[in-house]
This record gives structure tokens, C-alpha cells and sequence, in this order.
């Protein structure tokens, strides 16, 4: 069993560089303070981006998800998105890459002088660290499809805490994988506090009902852009979109259904708490997507 974040392992990525604080470091060398707050709390944020044919696909609206983020948690990390963008490039440079990267930008409050949770505590340098390695979806998964199981681990409202911030505090969604992984599933379902379907513990997710494509609301779902790419390419091509408060039982009836995140695109499911979904991965709406969001990525890149 795999999840639709697996990939093949890679021999090149054991000698790449690692952008720590500026500093381009081997792997073995890349490290941060045990007293950092992102290590002791989980303060933080971070994102994840592809490189695709030498571009870096929907950056602005990463960066804006990303500083929308460090504004929520009253971070100022002193670096413009143009300087920061240059950062990422810069470590993109040092490690010749050039396509099929991912990678993983992480910003924490930085090292404290206690391991506490007081935010006033921190030595007032904060913590940036870029990954970058090449990873590509795997096929397998995408022609085999995942298998979900709904968790009783709930998204929760933004007044606790807020699906749509980019925290470095996953706790909650990795409980909810082992739940699924214990009944033998690749992903989790999770329900919204109302008992409708929110999302994945690491994507969003959409299913086909007829004609229509259905998703949730997006009030407690991650704030996807690959999320928002499906949408926006549904309502430029005709596909009907409905996102609203949906029932577990609608989404077990699906005739087709896929889960999105900026790693795997678009990858298609075939089964849902143990109901098997008539069409076979991927559907004609998944298929057709899917190669919608292929042509939008190289037009990013053209």
C-alpha cells in the first residue's frame, strides 16, 4: 500500500545540496537546533512545489499561500517573495535541476531559548530550510488508484484550527492516516465537523456524480492550488463543478473519483471504505482532467 505522495527512490538525491539559512549544505551536514520551534512545537509553515520543465508551477500562488501563512503566526521571515524566489533558484542552481524536482520550503519561528511554547522566547532569527529532490509521482499509483477509508479524525473550524494554514503541526492528519492504514487503506477521508466530506489527511479530493464533479465547500479543506486549478479548469471547459456539504454516502456512490496535491497532480481513487467504484481508474472525467492540468503545466512552462 502507498499513498498518492509515494515516489521511486532516486540515487541522485543523495548528493544534493540542502538550503539551510542561506548556506548550501551536503545532507548529512543539514541540520537545525533541537531547541528550534519548529523541531519543539511545530511553529511554523512551509510549501511544497514542483519544478517542471525549468519552471516552478504556480509559484506566485504558493508564495502568496505561503506568506498569507507567516502573516497568520505573526512571522516575518525578512525576506521579500522576489529575494526568496531567488533563494529557491539559487539552491535549484547549486544542484543543476532543471525538471522533475520537488520541493519542500519549511520557515520556523527558529531557535528559542527554551524549549517552551512561548513565542516571546524565540532568539529572533528565524529558521528557513529549502529541500529539493527529484521525485515524480508514481505511475503505478496512478493507473492502480487509491483505496480510502473514512477516519473519525475530523477537519476542524478555522476558530481551532485552521485546515487551510500550512502548519508544520500535522498530528491530527498523520492519526488520521494510521487509522486508514490500519484498515488496510492507502489514504483517510475526512469529515467536516457537520459529518460531510472535507478532504484527504493530504490532499483534496473530488468525485463524479453523472455529469458532475463534486468537492466540498473548501471552508475546513486544505487551501489547495492544485485544488483550485481543477476548479478554475472545469468552469474554462465546460465541466460541471458543485462544491457543497456532501454526505460520506455520496461520495461511496461515486461513479469515479480522484484526490489532488501539488506532488501527485491528479491521482485517481478506486475505492472508498470498501466500496469499489464502477469505474476503473482512471474515469473519462478523471482522464480528462488529468490531461487539462498536463497542458497547464507546460504552459506554465512554455
Amino acid at each position: 500500500m502507498a499513498g498518492s505522495q509515494d515516489f521511486a527512490a532516486d540515487p541522485r538525491n543523495a548528493d544534493l545540496k540542502i538550503y539551510v539559512n542561506g548556506a548550501l549544505v551536503p545532507r548529512s551536514e543539514a541540520k537545525v537546533s533541537v531547541f528550534d520551534a519548529g523541531f519543539v512545537l511545530g511553529d511554523g509553515v512551509w510549501e511544497g512545489l514542483r519544478l517542471h520543465k525549468g519552471a516552478l508551477l504556480f509559484l506566485e500562488a504558493h508564495l502568496e499561500r505561503l506568506y498569507t501563512g507567516l502573516a497568520a503566526i505573526e512571522l516575518d521571515i525578512g525576506l521579500s517573495r522576489e529575494a526568496l524566489t531567488s533563494e529557491i533558484r539559487r539552491t535549484l542552481t547549486a544542484n543543476g535541476m532543471e525538471h522533475g524536482a520537488h520541493l519542500r520550503l519549511m520557515v520556523t519561528r527558529g531557535e528559542k531559548a527554551a524549549a517552551n511554547q512561548d513565542p516571546r522566547n524565540w532568539l529572533g532569527k528565524p529558521t528557513i530550510v529549502i529541500t529539493a529532490e527529484y521525485k515524480e509521482p508514481s505511475p503505478e499509483i496512478a493507473a492502480r488508484g487509491l483505496s480510502l477509508f473514512t477516519s473519525s479524525i475530523r477537519c476542524t473550524p478555522a476558530e481551532m484550527f485552521d485546515m487551510r494554514l500550512n502548519s508544520h503541526s500535522r498530528l491530527n492528519l498523520i492519526t488520521a492516516l494510521l487509522e486508514a492504514i490500519r484498515a488496510g487503506a492507502d489514504e483517510a477521508v475526512m469529515l467536516d465537523p457537520g459529518g460531510h466530506v472535507s478532504s484527504c489527511n493530504s490532499t483534496n479530493l473530488f468525485w463524479v456524480k453523472g455529469e458532475r464533479l463534486r468537492t466540498s465547500t473548501g471552508a475546513f479543506c486544505f487551501n489547495g492550488v492544485t485544488r483550485g486549478s481543477v476548479i478554475s479548469l472545469c468552469k474554462a471547459n465546460g465541466i460541471p463543478v458543485e462544491q457543497g456539504h456532501f454526505a460520506p454516502a455520496d461520495l461511496q456512490a461515486a461513479d469515479e473519483a480522484f484526490v489532488t496535491g501539488t506532488f501527485g497532480g491528479l491521482t485517481p481513487v478506486r475505492q472508498v471504505d470498501g466500496h469499489v467504484l464502477p469505474t476503473a481508474p482512471p474515469g473519462p472525467v478523471t482522464a480528462r482532467l488529468r490531461g487539462l492540468y498536463e497542458a497547464l503545466k507546460d504552459a506554465q512552462a512554455a
